[in-house]
């Protein structure tokens, strides 16, 4: 990778909250392209999957751009991708939401939130992410971030070590964030999460201009 960062795409298949993700990274310094075909991924260096809505109308419509291969294709190469919200649990192979395959970059399920825990469902608020495990996006294990959730699904991945971060939910804990290799994702809001998630996305953006070093 080089240590230079001239471009970001944003995939934009119609189920994002493109505009809120766009204004944090301006904000940050950044600007990012806008990602709807194929032909778009030229000069990008880094992508972001944002998305909100449900599982399998995102898998329809990003299937629609043509850009599934694509994102394969650039998971293998180990190139830099992060997901966001809905962009995580279409990492996953499938989800309980409903009857496609998800992509496939992780392994495990994503599956509903237990309904017997005491808890509002969708799970809405701030919670207080829980570091499993160091990464670019939470390097510090001792940190205590408070990062903006929307969902009713969390994944599960099937490696632990896949799991980066988790927040507790009832009496458990739900996964947060993930990363493997250069494949990061977030289930929270970072760019509706004030400074936490700004210094998230800004951590991002700095391992990128370090050119990307591979993580276990």
């Amino acid at each position: 990778m080089s240590r230079s960062v001239q471009t970001i795409g944003l995939i934009d298949y119609g189920m994002g909250n493109l505009f809120s993700v766009q204004t944090c990274f301006k904000r940050l310094g950044s600007s990012l392209k806008a990602v709807q075909h194929p032909d778009d991924l030229e000069g990008c260096q880094a992508l972001i999957l944002p998305g909100v809505g449900a599982f399998d109308p995102a898998m329809d419509r990003l299937e629609a751009t043509g850009l599934i291969p694509e994102l394969l294709a650039w998971d293998k190469a180990d190139r830099p991708l992060l997901g966001i919200c809905l962009g995580l649990q279409l990492l996953f192979e499938s989800s309980e939401e409903g009857q496609r395959k998800g992509l496939g970059l992780l392994a495990g399920q994503v599956k509903a939130l237990p309904r017997d825990q005491g808890e509002r469902i969708p799970h809405m608020g701030w919670g207080r992410l829980q570091i499993d495990r160091p990464s670019p996006l939470l390097p510090d294990p001792s940190s205590s971030e408070w990062m903006y959730f929307v969902h009713s699904f969390a994944a599960e991945p099937q490696a632990a070590q896949d799991r980066a971060a988790s927040v507790e939910f009832g009496s458990g804990h739900a996964t947060a964030a993930v990363w493997r290799k250069r494949l990061g994702a977030c289930q929270f809001h970072p760019e509706k999460s004030a400074l936490t998630g700004q210094r998230l996305l800004s951590r991002w953006l700095e391992w990128l201009q370090q050119g990307a070093p591979l993580m276990p």
